[in-house]
């Protein structure tokens, strides 16, 4: 077993990394989703709607940000096109949404696609001892749980 600088294994870390390079190609799309309801939103919640819509995007923003460096810090290069990320993404795209439950079922998939991946990610950063990107995939986790959780109350369904 070969380790890398930071001392993980180079062949567990080239895994993990180039599973997050599928976190953040799907991260980009929610980041694009998130801007494009928060500009077309309408109706009579587009206030409050508006607003959360900037709080979550400006959020994964960060998110984006984040991951793109953890994957520098494991040797890798980040994704950096917008041809990579629509080939690697499986978050849905959202188009034209306008409506406030449609922009808030999207939220909900999207994060519900997310945390699929970033448990994925959990589990062989655990396994690698990689405690770096286990912790923030556990970070990432427990504040999307609670996101799903306040989306789906909002409309009016259980988690």
């Amino acid at each position: 077993m070969s380790l890398n600088s930071i001392g993980l294994d180079e062949n567990k870390t080239k895994q993990i990394a180039d599973d997050l390079n599928q976190l953040l190609a799907n991260f980009q799309i929610y980041y694009q989703n998130l801007r494009g309801i928060h500009w077309n939103i309408k109706g009579k919640r587009f206030f409050d709607l508006h607003v959360k819509f900037e709080e979550l995007y400006t959020d994964a923003n960060l998110k984006v940000d984040e991951i793109a460096e953890r994957i520098l810090t494991l040797g890798v290069t980040p994704l950096h096109t917008f041809e990579d990320y629509s080939k690697a993404a499986k978050v849905p795209v959202g188009q034209n949404v306008s409506q406030d439950e449609k922009a808030v079922q999207l939220i909900v998939e999207s994060l519900t696609e997310l945390l699929k991946i970033e448990r994925h990610i959990l589990d062989k950063s655990d396994d690698a001892n990689d405690e770096g990107t286990n912790s923030m995939m556990s970070d990432f986790i427990t504040e999307q749980e609670k996101t799903v959780w306040m989306m789906k109350a909002w409309l009016g369904e259980t988690v």
